[in-house]
């Protein structure tokens, strides 16, 4: 088991999906979006993480092998135990809090932070998906206190396994109560990056803007905090063994 940081203490710019696909997708070129303006800074925010391995990365060399040579489809295929693009990953999804009153604080599987809708942080995390299964891991955000809410940066993080941000595709959406989701994906490569700051969803003088960030970090969520200065402390963190 390895360890982890766990806390201790506690305008309008986008791409336009089509109408298929009714997603707005954040990009570097197009960054926020305004959920007050879309008329959906109320109800339930669900926010989701899923992933699964790039294709690219599985089978890649033996499919430009067999085009240079295809009688090697007629050869046994050798076994292997373990190969570098089959790596077990583990991604998790996390907010970082800031409420108008100034209570600072983390929600996130990791330490069983998962929060409350109801009650302050007015955000809650839905439970642990520690093998990428089709629904992934849901944070919600109760946007009827919007008005207690400064800020959330939302972050994906890869716990106790391999980094393989390389090696995955992952995409945060966002799900507001009315109108299009918002989609921010993963796509850039860091293979060594262990965290990844993805969307800040912040309270501008009322307004409910969310603005795509998706910044890399080699380290874990003590080094999120001093990139965007929430001053927290942190340790170590732990999760409890899981079998398949």
């Amino acid at each position: 088991m390895g360890f982890f940081d766990g806390l201790l203490s506690g305008r309008t710019q986008f791409d336009s999906g089509s109408a298929a696909t009714n997603a707005i997708e954040l990009s570097k070129r197009h960054r926020t979006v305004s959920l007050t303006k879309q008329g959906a800074a109320t109800g339930n925010l669900r926010i989701n993480l899923s992933w699964r391995m790039r294709t690219s990365d599985i089978g890649g060399p033996k499919r430009q092998s067999l085009l240079r040579h295809p009688f090697q489809a007629l050869k046994p295929e050798e076994v292997k135990a373990h190969s570098e693009s089959m790596v077990n990953v583990d991604l998790d999804l996390g907010v970082l809090y800031e409420l108008t009153d100034g209570t600072k604080g983390v929600v996130q599987p990791l330490g069983s932070f998962f929060g409350d809708t109801n009650a302050p942080p007015y955000v809650k995390c839905s439970g642990d998906d520690r093998f990428g299964s089709g629904s992934g891991e849901t944070i919600y955000v109760n946007l009827d206190h919007r008005d207690d809410i400064k800020r959330l940066l939302v972050f994906v993080y890869i716990y106790d396994q391999t980094p393989a941000f390389d090696r995955t595709h992952a995409i945060v959406t966002l799900y507001p109560s009315n109108g299009p989701r918002i989609e921010i994906g993963l796509d850039e490569r860091h293979p060594q990056a262990r965290s990844c700051a993805v969307v800040m969803i912040e309270n501008v003088k009322g307004e409910m803007i969310v603005r795509r960030e998706v910044k890399f970090v080699y380290g874990f969520q003590a080094e999120l905090d001093r990139l965007y200065g929430w001053g927290l402390q942190w340790g170590r963190g732990y999760k409890s063994k899981v079998e398949r």
